[in-house]
């Protein structure tokens, strides 16, 4: 389709695998170490980028273990990881979180194993994983020192919650002194 990226394209692929019930494929794509024919259709959809597709398949297959209705996700793999945890305590209020984020962005190389683990605990919470298109593309990038990936990754993580105005229930941003000299 025009105008979609090849991200998007790959996301799409990716439910329909979920929607068409493809339980083979899924389960192929969850075995990252052995190439097989649903890996190598994941890196049909960029060459250049093929390695990172195949992963983000891997993790896609991970979080849709057993899965009837496919999540195309939102957000940053920060923001999504903000979603872990309990009534206790989410995101930077999660011990476990925290020390998986922290873990994440000191990676130099995408760590698979820890985004592994990362949408394995947003499953077993029931919440929504990051966007795969945008994973897709961070992952890309994550090398770039103009992208600063982890770094956006972790500022996603650790921002405040949006407040809710208590006169008309609507959540609202918070002002930094900065907006408000302007």
């Amino acid at each position: 389709m025009p105008g979609r990226t090849r991200s998007e394209l790959l996301t799409q692929w990716l439910l329909s695998l979920v929607n068409s019930r493809g339980y083979g494929k899924l389960a192929e794509l969850r075995r990252p170490t052995i190439s097989q024919n649903a890996h190598i259709e994941a890196g049909w959809f960029d060459p250049e980028r093929r390695e990172v597709f195949e992963q983000v398949a891997f993790l896609f297959a991970v979080y849709h273990r057993g899965a009837v209705e496919p999540s195309r996700g939102y957000g940053s793999l920060g923001f999504a990881a903000r979603r872990i945890g309990t009534s206790v305590g989410r995101g930077p209020d999660d011990p476990g979180a925290s020390r998986l984020m922290d873990r994440i962005v000191a990676s130099r190389r995408p760590p698979l194993r820890h985004l592994q683990h990362t949408l394995t605990r947003l499953r077993s919470c029931d919440r929504p994983p990051p966007s795969w298109s945008q994973l897709a593309d961070d992952l890309a990038r994550w090398t770039d020192r103009q992208a600063r990936v982890r770094y956006h990754w972790a500022v996603d993580f650790h921002a405040p919650p949006p407040r809710t105005d208590a006169r008309n229930n609507r959540t609202t941003t918070t002002t930094t002194t900065k907006d408000t000299l302007t």
